[in-house]
């Protein structure tokens, strides 16, 4: 079984910032990609504003804080992860975009590195075959925001091999994780079940059974929700939800999955949520205000 002490991570957004974060604390060295240097810049000034922010209110010590940052360094290309033990590609939600960056990235990395997608919903296998690896493959799904959610799904691809699901396991609960086992279907257990029951929501504003700040406030308060569906939505981004719903329809064929027609015209319209400014609410103001 393959020691994992230090990581690549492809993709310095949200997801890859805080995996980054999490890994980084726990004492691991990473080495973070993107399509630019200036996305790596603004991922590691995002991640270094947090454990700042941790530090401030006294969950986590200076000196670690210190540590984590010095274990994080830019990736000019593929080539700065010859010597990582896991890769985890963390890109958009887009099943042409992970296949491109594992053929282009495997010919970089020694025979005996593990690879890993932290995709929420597309097929493990399949990403897998693209790979000079699939017995290496697996998936390892954060929620977000990564370091706050304190469960992580591993999904096994067929060809996964028991010694890689074994030191995903390992990995997991070295980050102080809870790790959950998937079976390789579409949107494994999660989202499975919560982007359906977005989805529902939108539906239900689309058919104006009551409008975002009932249907937000209806979930919160009558089934004591933390946040409101559509409020959820705009966090984890819409066009996220919408492909992972189409994720669903797709790969199970079952009508109960269509994405809402409204949640396809926002998309279109750019209103993807918070990292837009704009979706279900408006947050242009600093006070998110209902845009239906």
């Amino acid at each position: 079984m393959v020691e994992i002490d230090k990581i690549g991570i492809v993709g310095a957004g949200q997801m890859g910032a805080g995996i980054a974060q999490v890994c980084a604390v726990a004492g691991i060295h990473i080495v973070l990609s993107d399509v630019s240097e200036e996305r790596i810049e603004a991922g590691i000034a995002t991640l270094g504003g947090n454990l700042k922010r941790l530090v401030e209110r006294k969950q986590l010590d200076e000196a670690t804080r210190v540590a984590a940052i010095d274990r994080i360094k830019p990736a000019r290309d593929y080539d700065d992860f010859a010597d990582c033990d896991l890769i985890i590609e963390a890109a958009a939600e887009s099943e042409e975009v992970k296949r491109e960056i594992f053929a282009a990235l495997c010919p970089a990395l020694r025979p005996d590195c593990m690879l890993a997608t932290n995709t929420s919903s597309i097929s493990i296998t399949r990403l897998a075959s693209v790979t000079d690896r699939p017995e290496k493959f697996i998936g390892i799904h954060f929620m977000n925001p990564v370091p706050r959610m304190q469960l992580v799904e591993i999904i096994r691809g067929i060809a996964t091999e028991d010694a890689t699901f074994e030191a995903a396991k390992k990995f997991v609960a070295r980050l102080g994780k809870t790790a959950t086992v998937s079976e390789d279907f579409p949107a494994f257990i999660v989202n499975r079940i919560l982007l359906p029951m977005i989805n529902e929501a939108i539906y239900t504003l689309y058919e104006g059974v009551g409008t975002v700040e009932a249907i937000d406030t209806a979930m919160r308060l009558g089934a004591n929700h933390p946040m409101g569906p559509l409020q959820l939505a705009d966090f984890i981004g819409l066009d996220t939800v919408l492909s992972v719903m189409q994720v669903l329809h797709e790969g199970l064929a079952d009508s109960k999955y269509r994405p809402c027609p409204l949640l396809v015209k926002y998309v279109e319209a750019g209103w993807l949520g918070r990292k837009t400014q704009r979706g279900f609410y408006d947050y242009r103001s600093g006070t998110p205000v209902p845009t239906r």
